[in-house]
């Protein structure tokens, strides 16, 4: 049988097909992002709010030929991003939303993949999970 890939997850053909298991405690958290319906499929991207957009995440402090623990087929910046997905809710309607699983706590930006436009702050506390909405 072979695995249809689903076009609102461009890198995990699974995303939004069933629940999310968050990895949270100590300093570490999870961010949850209720968004548009129209931005099914948009990456957005997650940076500590105390890093400089100039600079960071643009691939000139990150060797290539390391061992880091991800792949490059899919020409990120190096910055954290995950992609907008409809996740199912318990009365089958679906809702798109941002996961980030796991995140350490202190204050984020988020912006969409590949701009330094921040569109929303969050504060992210260890051990809970920070709900917020982008703006419309």
């Amino acid at each position: 049988m072979t695995e249809e890939r689903r076009p609102d997850s461009p890198e995990n053909p699974d995303a939004g097909s069933g629940p999310v298991v968050l990895d949270i405690g100590g300093d570490v958290g999870a961010v949850i992002v209720t968004m548009p319906v129209e931005m099914v499929g948009v990456e957005v991207d997650i940076v500590p709010s105390d890093v400089d957009l100039a600079t960071w995440g643009k691939g000139d402090n990150h060797d290539h030929d390391d061992d880091h623990g991800h792949g490059h087929g899919h020409g990120h910046g190096h910055r954290p991003h995950v992609a907008v997905v409809r996740r199912p809710l318990p009365d089958g309607r679906e809702i798109p939303t941002l996961v980030y699983p796991e995140v350490v706590e202190g204050r984020y930006r988020l912006l969409l993949k590949g701009t330094d436009d921040v569109t929303l702050e969050v504060d992210v506390v260890g051990g809970e999970v920070t709900e917020a909405t982008w703006p419309a």
